[in-house]
């Protein structure tokens, strides 16, 4: 798992019960729970070298200390207080380990000289004498072990972390030591009881000359996850706790899937500790008819839309999971106050977590799908937060609806989950003025149109022929205002000034402009207009996510190949729609589809954006019923990607 981020499962690990439970399935066989020394080496070798001495406390009859012997380690000093323990092993190695002795000593008063030993390793002994006498027997042992090690000194403790074991060691060690543990999988064997999940841990507290002016407190996932530093001994203590909550859930879903059980837990950003994805693992029911690949997906619920039905309610999820038609789905949220770049991030950051998550039975090379709403993120914006005296946090955020309209949500933070109030934005849009430049004004139709119909449009429109704008104020009932602008020139020649000035940019710019040269078998508009010069300089003119439309009629195939190919060199993405019995085809040109996206999802955007027009249309058409039904959807379903 990557240490980016660490789980918090919402599933408690309860102490009393769970413990009760393993030691009296654990029995006699208590070193297997342990690991054995290829479970366990990695850890071991990267902290305790072949010339160390080595202090090995409460050996007992583990086989550690001959395996690490059999590797190069011959500085051994095996203690344990059982005196047939220790004949027994010094008998068991006479013949082949004559340099390998075991002595029978008390670990709280060994009687070694203080700081004549590098490392001391324990396996299980910190766990068995924790329960003795509260814990002042372990504590007088790890006193000893501190006495007895050497600056620079480590003390290797492999343990299974019970609550109050790994809280008596770190907090033995917090003051004047680096304390940093590692996470080891679980390392039951065939005889091991499948009921328990446990992982090992390996506490390395590493002995300092002088106290350093703030605690060394790391925990590691595996033996070569990078360290992640806490605050706080408490923290530390919490971390561990989640681990094994967290190892407990997996050992349940990789038992078998039940649709009944949802558990869910919490990524949070290892740096900052703050909750940055949380993942709800639904089944389908067992009578679901599945495709037999469909073994698991993932499911991006986008932003704002947590609270929704569908992805925060349990049969919301049930419904969602059987539409998906996969054995198992896990649905992730993402939360407020992140920074998620885009889905391909979003899905390289979660992969190496998500596949701990699999079903049973899917095989090794399975493919596994990332599933969205349209192909993107959604959008959120907390605008404001506080904190009440009578409910505590709250945040005022605005989102985008399944509609594709804005609202303003309150939360309180204690059930987030739970939408207090909403209301729908008017028009965010009047905050975000959309800017156009028309090139060609004709009878005046398409300007006015998107005048009267987008009422967040800035409209301005370049026309040569002084008489063209005549005619359409006096027969067409083209008329201008603030919103509405004409200029008279030559519209090639305004694209240059604009563009060599500086500091002007178009979310939207529009050539339809007929050609006069009927030599040509292009109409519309004229050569000019798409050289790759010029369409340079319109691309430069668009906003980020600007688009430039234009109007293309052309007979002659090879002339429109040619103009495609030029639009194409200089714009990301190109589509195009046909006319019905015209000649005419529309090409929209964006001027960047966005790192990672491909242009289906653009033409997505395009679908949502037509949307939103579509009810603009309907809208305004109450109060103008002169103005003809638009489906701008349909017209969209036929946008041809060049």
């Amino acid at each position: 798992m990557s240490m980016s981020l660490l789980p918090r499962t919402a599933e408690e690990f309860s102490s009393a019960d769970y413990w009760e439970r393993f030691f009296r399935k654990r029995g006699e066989k208590a070193f297997e729970w342990y690991g054995d020394y290829n479970s366990l080496c990695g850890a071991l070798h990267k902290y305790i070298k072949p010339r160390d001495k080595v202090l090995v406390v409460g050996c007992g009859n583990s086989e550690l200390s001959e395996q690490l012997y059999d590797v190069g380690y011959r500085q051994l000093t095996n203690i344990d207080i059982s005196e047939t323990v220790v004949s027994h092993m010094n008998q068991r190695n006479a013949e082949h380990r004559p340099d390998l002795t075991f002595q029978q000593l008390d670990a709280t008063q060994t009687g070694f000289e203080s700081g004549s030993f590098q490392a001391a390793l324990d396996k299980g002994t910190l766990d068995a004498m924790a329960s003795e006498e509260d814990g002042a027997l372990a504590g007088r042992m790890l006193a000893e072990v501190g006495r007895v090690l050497a600056v620079g000194g480590r003390y290797v403790c492999i343990t299974l972390a019970q609550e109050h074991v790994i809280k008596l060691a770190v907090q033995h060690f917090a003051q004047g030591w680096a304390v940093r543990i590692h996470c080891l999988s679980g390392q039951q064997n065939k005889e091991s009881d499948s009921s328990f999940a446990l992982p090992v841990f390996v506490p390395v507290c590493t002995k300092f000359r002088q106290e350093p002016p703030f605690a060394v407190l790391e925990l590691c996932q595996g033996e070569d996850g990078a360290p992640v530093r806490l605050a706080s001994v408490a923290e530390l203590l919490s971390a561990v706790k989640e681990r094994q909550a967290y190892n407990l859930m997996l050992h349940k879903l990789r038992g078998g899937t039940d649709a009944d059980s949802t558990p869910s837990l919490t990524l949070c950003h290892a740096a900052t500790g703050r909750p940055r994805y949380t993942l709800t693992v639904q089944d389908s029911l067992p009578s679901a008819k599945l495709p037999r690949s469909n073994h698991f997906a993932i499911f991006i619920v986008p932003q704002g839309r947590e609270s929704d039905w569908l992805y925060g309610s349990a049969e919301g999820r049930t419904q969602l999971a059987s539409s998906a038609k996969f054995r198992r789905l896990v649905i992730v949220a993402m939360h407020r106050d992140q920074e998620y770049e885009d889905m391909q991030a979003v899905q390289s950051e979660l992969s190496p977590m998500v596949m701990e998550l699999a079903p049973p039975g899917m095989p090794a090379n399975q493919q596994v799908p990332f599933l969205s709403v349209g192909g993107d993120l959604g959008w959120r914006e907390v605008i404001g937060r506080g904190v009440s005296a009578l409910t505590g946090e709250y945040s005022v955020e605005d989102v985008r609806g399944e509609d594709g309209h804005l609202y303003r949500r309150l939360i309180f933070m204690n059930n987030s989950q739970l939408v207090q109030s909403e209301s729908r934005l008017r028009s965010a849009a009047t905050d975000h003025p959309v800017s156009v430049l028309l090139v060609g004004l004709g009878g005046g139709g398409l300007p006015q149109f998107v005048h009267d119909f987008v009422p967040c449009a800035r409209v301005e429109v370049v026309e040569l022929d002084s008489a063209v704008l005549e005619v359409a104020q006096s027969w067409f009932g083209f008329h201008t205002d603030e919103r509405l602008k004409v200029i008279l020139g030559d519209g090639l020649e305004h694209i240059k000034t604009l563009e060599s000035e500086g500091g002007h940019s178009f979310d939207v710019i529009m050539f339809d402009v007929d050609s006069k040269d009927t030599t040509l078998g292009m109409s519309c508009p004229p050569s000019a207009f798409v050289e790759t010069s010029l369409l340079k300089k319109v691309y430069s003119l668009l906003t980020p996510r600007g688009l430039f439309m234009l109007n293309l009629v052309c007979r002659d195939s090879a002339l429109r190949k040619s103009v495609l190919e030029r639009v194409q060199a200089v714009f990301t993405c190109v589509f195009s729609r046909g006319i019905e019995g015209e000649v005419n085809e529309v090409l929209l040109c964006c001027r960047s589809a966005g790192e990672g996206h491909k242009p289906h999802s653009v033409s997505q955007t395009l679908q949502q954006t037509a949307k939103d027009l579509q009810k603009t249309l309907r809208a305004n058409t109450k109060t103008a019923p002169c103005v003809p039904q638009i489906d701008i959807s349909a017209m969209l379903n036929d946008l041809k990607v060049i």
